[in-house]
Parts: C-alpha cells; structure tokens; sequence
C-alpha cells in the first residue's frame, strides 16, 4: 500500500491556529463506518450517540512545558531545547536548537540559573541527552521556566497553555496533547456519565514522532517510533465487563486506540500492563479490542489518518475528509473532531 493512497488537499486555511472559546462548540463529523453516512452535528451532541453501558476510553497524560529558552553558559547564545523524554534520574532525552553549537560538556542556563544543564551525551537529528541541575522540584521550574512545545503547523502563540491540555490530565509524560480529548468539559463527562456511559482511562505519553512524516513509498515499510502507555487493573476489568455484556468500546483519540489495540493483540482480552508500543495500524488490520473512535481530522499522508482508514475504510475516511474540506471544518490540534460508529 502506498503513502500516496492517502493523500488529500488541504488548504491551509483550515489548519486551526487557535482553540475555540468553548471547547465543545467544536463540529463533529458522524461517519458510519459501515454503509460511509456522513451526518453533521456539534461536538456536545457526542451524548446522542453513545449508548447506556458503553465505554469511553480517555487517554489521562498531561502535556509538560516542554519548550525551554536558555543560554550557553560560556558565549551566551541563544538556545532552545524541547524535552522529549526522561532517561535516567535528572537526564532527558532532547532536541536541541541549534544543535551544532551544543556539545558534549556543554552548559546551558535557564531562567538566570534556576535551572542549568550539561549535554553529557549526542543523538541523531539534533538529539541531545542534557542533564539538569536545580533545586527543589524539577516540574515545579519546569512549570515557571518552561512552554507548551505546540506543533510545528500552529504558529499563533497560545496565550491559555491550559487550552493544549485535556481537563482530565493528570499523568505528566507528554510531548504533545491527545488532542481528540480536547474537546471535552467536565460539564459534558457529567452529561456522558448521567446517562449510564462508563469513563475510563489509561495513559499513553505521546512523543514528538506522532509529527514524524512517512518518509517511505511502501507504509509496510515505515518504523513506528514507540511510545510508553498503562492501563490499570481497574480499566482493564471495566472494559472486559463492558464487551462481556455487549456494550461498545469507544476510544477518543489514535493513542487510546493504540494502547487498546496493543493489549488486546498480545493477551485477548484486557490486563493491566505498562510497556512501550509501536504498533502501527493501517487497512488490513483487524481491530480486536474497540468499537468505535472519537478523532480530529490528520494530516495528508499521517500514520494518524492510515489508523482512520483502517477502522472505517480508505475510500470512506477519504470521501469524509473531501467533504470536511469542502465544508470548512477546522483540520488538526484545535480543530473539529470525527466520530466513527
């Protein structure tokens, strides 16, 4: 299959800069799966069309400010840093800009000194393993020092950084914000509970690589990159309930999906577990563990709208975005969301 199969136009004008004022007046887009209806309604309309007894699975990471600005400690020049990941104690995983300037020994200085690093070792594509020096909290300065790290298509500043975080974030760990979670408010989980809807949650941190273009012909060929994820005792015994009486699993967003799809291929059924995955899902796959999929529209040519397509089809999903397009709905991070039944 090949990357081109799954191409669209965009204009950029559709790329969504801002959130909206409210976070469930986004549009959402109704496609069943099965027969490729397309139906139009508002996001807070998502209560019409779960059932008493169904699951909705939100993923819970909570995006860390992980932009920082500092200098090097001997020239002063400027650098940016974005934090990817933690390695051991005090050391991340980074990307450094400009990654020529930082070398092994090197230091860099945030905030006049509340927060200094050294670059103890190097990786590809301007990866740099940075370790820090601080006192008291590393999230406490984190939180003072640092920004939210927003995709490289959003390049109006966000003044709320609370707005690139789901109301039910509590596990840090993340690159970037499960963004089909977005567009829920704690008024519309009350909705959705009201109504005999159980929630559930698991955690997958989601890393810089969700942004990672396919850069190969073939997608059987692209590596995915591998992302750590958890599920609970509690959530996994929930959902196995919930198939067990016949009710649908609904996940919001690729990354609940991916976890879901993770556990389910390995063992059959739902357990607690924590690891990393790297499960790439595109047509063919046979989904084992959800029913139904709460998404934003993706990029041309994303991993993200291959898992799309695999779950309602190519020439539906396809057919859909032409339509969103054509009906201006808001693409990507702050933009509308999908409902696939």
């Amino acid at each position: 299959m090949n990357v081109e199969d799954f191409d669209f136009h965009l204009p950029e004008e559709l790329i969504a800069q801002t959130p909206l004022e409210h976070r469930s007046e986004s549009r959402l887009m109704v496609l069943d799966k099965e027969n490729g209806l397309i139906e139009h309604y508002r996001f807070k309309n998502i209560v019409d069309f779960l059932e008493e007894g169904d699951c909705l699975v939100l993923n819970d990471t909570k995006v860390l400010p992980a932009r920082l600005f500092g200098q090097k400690g001997d020239t002063g020049a400027n650098i940016e840093v974005l934090l990817l990941k933690q390695e051991d104690g005090d050391q991340w995983e980074t990307l450094v800009k400009p990654a020529k300037r930082v070398r092994v020994g090197t230091e860099i200085v945030f905030g006049d000194g509340k927060l200094k690093a050294v670059c103890v070792g190097l990786k590809d594509h301007g990866g740099r393993i940075l370790e820090f020096h601080y006192e008291g909290i590393f999230y406490e300065v984190l939180d003072e020092l640092g920004e939210m790290p927003l995709p490289p298509y959003i390049r109006e500043r966000l003044d709320e950084q609370d707005r690139y975080q789901t109301v039910f974030a509590r596990e840090r760990g993340s690159a970037a914000a499960p963004t089909a979670g977005l567009h829920f408010t704690e008024e519309l989980l009350e909705d959705l509970r009201a109504k005999g809807i159980h929630i559930a949650f698991i955690t997958l941190h989601v890393g810089l690589g969700t942004f990672r273009p396919v850069s190969v012909d073939n997608i059987e060929e692209h590596d995915m990159h591998a992302e750590f994820y958890q599920v609970s005792e509690g959530t996994a015994r929930l959902l196995n309930e919930v198939k067990e009486r016949g009710g649908r699993i609904i996940t919001v967003g690729t990354t609940s999906t991916r976890t879901l799809e993770t556990i389910a291929s390995k063992h059959g059924k739902f357990v607690e577990e924590n690891g990393w995955t790297n499960i790439f899902i595109y047509p063919g796959y046979e989904f084992k563990g959800i029913d139904g999929l709460i998404t934003n529209f993706h990029l041309p040519k994303s991993t993200l709208i291959m898992l799309v397509s695999a779950l309602a089809g190519r020439e539906n999903v396809l057919n859909a975005y032409e339509t969103a397009v054509r009906e201006k709905y808001r693409f990507f991070s702050f933009g509308d969301a999908m409902f696939i039944k």
